[in-house]
């Protein structure tokens, strides 16, 4: 069974009480009879495994990839299926140096 708080608004009185879930929220102060809330709590959260830093979320930068992030790269690097371009009508000029190199 859940620990309930209440707050009571006249008296500013603080009591817990354990209640079903399916019971009817406290009406009154047990002190002075006035009208009391529910006082909620925020939950504890703890962030355990890799992805909570934000450290982890960057791409790297290093030429080493490793893990998933090496699996996931190798898949979208996959062969295109592209036609090659159809070679203007016009003929092109080439060019070519010769460099000689002493030993």
């Amino acid at each position: 069974m859940p620990l309930y708080e209440y707050e009571c608004e006249s008296c500013g009185v603080h009591f817990e009480k354990i209640q079903s879930v399916q019971a009817e929220p406290i009406r009154q102060c047990p002190e002075c009879a006035g009208v009391v809330h529910k006082v909620f709590h925020p939950a504890g959260i703890i962030f355990k495994g890799s992805g909570w830093y934000i450290t982890d979320s960057r791409k790297s930068t290093s030429s080493a990839v490793t893990g998933e992030s090496a699996k996931k790269d190798t898949s979208e690097t996959a062969p295109s299926t592209t036609t090659p371009e159809p070679k203007a009508s016009t003929p092109e000029t080439k060019t070519e140096t010769k460099v000689e190199v002493k030993s």
